[in-house]
């Protein structure tokens, strides 16, 4: 199924992945989409310190394993401010189920599944 990119279009994507190739091809993804990728971050404390800072994104995607620790108190800042989609090898066991009714992305992903978990994503708010 392929999904009509133009709404996603100028979206400034705040990525937070520790793999590089991982964060690579996301970015290429997202930029093949038309989007502007924020980061990406690939260490917690980095995130962590883009989060609190001045961050200027419209959506985020958070690997949920960073360096070993957890994404979720990263989470918990950023949901007031924009919609969260988290990005994982896993399935849902692996999030807390406060979380489950967010987009997820399953690794690996494709570049259909990442506008059509973006479209989900702004639905959602």
């Amino acid at each position: 199924m392929s999904i009509d990119s133009k709404n996603l279009q100028g979206l400034r994507i705040f990525v937070v992945e520790d793999e590089a190739l991982v964060a690579m091809n996301l970015e290429m993804i997202l930029e093949d989409l038309g989007c502007a990728v924020v980061g990406p971050a690939m260490r917690f404390d980095r995130a962590e310190a883009m989060v609190e800072g001045d961050l200027a994104a419209d959506l985020a995607i958070l690997d949920v394993n960073v360096g070993g620790k957890q994404v979720f108190p990263l989470a918990h800042r950023l949901v007031e401010k924009m919609p969260i989609v988290f990005a994982t090898g896993y399935d849902r066991t692996g999030i807390p189920s406060e979380w489950h009714g967010r987009p997820m992305l399953q690794k690996p992903y494709t570049s259909d599944e990442v506008a059509r978990v973006l479209s989900q994503a702004l639905g959602d708010n």
